[in-house]
């Protein structure tokens, strides 16, 4: 698996050096049929002159000259051909096995993960970590009970002491006098105070002044 990610297979080595070969032959039989186009128009140009000398003979010889040269340039471009061909089902196979060998790879990566996390590590994982939450439960329980004299304090007895200091707090508050709470002053703004009224004298109070005014009257005679 470790060749496929950091070192190119022997398949694709392979691949690119025929690619390589191939673009190579390409270029020859490209260079020829430029040779040859130009000795195809040479052969013309040589007919021609023979043509304007008279020489019949002569002008057919190049003629039949342009013409193989001209069936070679027809065979090189059919070379030409093939190897564009070639070429081309090369690079698309080329593609395709570097497309499989990356869906091999990534295949290999999820069956080596899935056997490193199975279902029974997970159960067996998972039972470790409630055993390991019901452990601490446990130790914690025992860190918080009472130990030594605090264990052998009775809840009920601390409970009846409790309801009898709450009895005896309820009945010193209902012993207290009640404080007549101190009136708040009102505030009233300046220019508005209100007319102070005229205190109403009480029967009880009338009396008593007549019964001094009259004590006053007996002693001026």
């Amino acid at each position: 698996m470790f060749s496929r990610i950091f070192g190119k297979p022997k398949e694709q080595t392979n691949a690119l050096a025929t690619l390589d070969k191939l673009n190579e032959t390409l270029e020859m039989l490209e260079k020829k049929e430029k040779v040859l186009l130009k000795k195809a128009a040479a052969e013309v140009e040589r007919a021609k002159e023979f043509t304007r000398a008279k020489n019949k003979r002569a002008a057919i010889q190049c003629l039949k000259r342009k013409r193989l040269y001209e069936q070679q340039i027809e065979q090189l471009g059919n070379f030409q051909l093939r190897i564009h061909d070639q070429m081309i089902m090369l690079k698309g196979a080329k593609t395709t096995t570097e497309t499989v060998d990356a869906l091999r790879t990534g295949a290999a990566a999820m069956k080596a993960m899935q056997k490193a996390t199975n279902i029974d590590d997970v159960d067996k994982t998972m039972d470790e970590i409630n055993e390991q939450t019901e452990n601490m439960k446990q130790i914690q329980e025992a860190l918080s009970a009472p130990i030594g004299i605090a264990a052998d304090f009775d809840e009920d007895e601390l409970e009846a002491e409790l309801e009898e200091l709450e009895g005896a707090e309820l009945e010193e508050q209902l012993l207290q006098p009640a404080t007549t709470a101190p009136v708040a002053p009102v505030h009233v703004p300046a220019g508005k105070q209100p007319a102070r009224a005229t205190p109403q004298k009480t029967t009880a109070t009338t009396a008593e002044e007549d019964e001094l005014a009259a004590l006053q009257a007996e002693m001026a005679m």
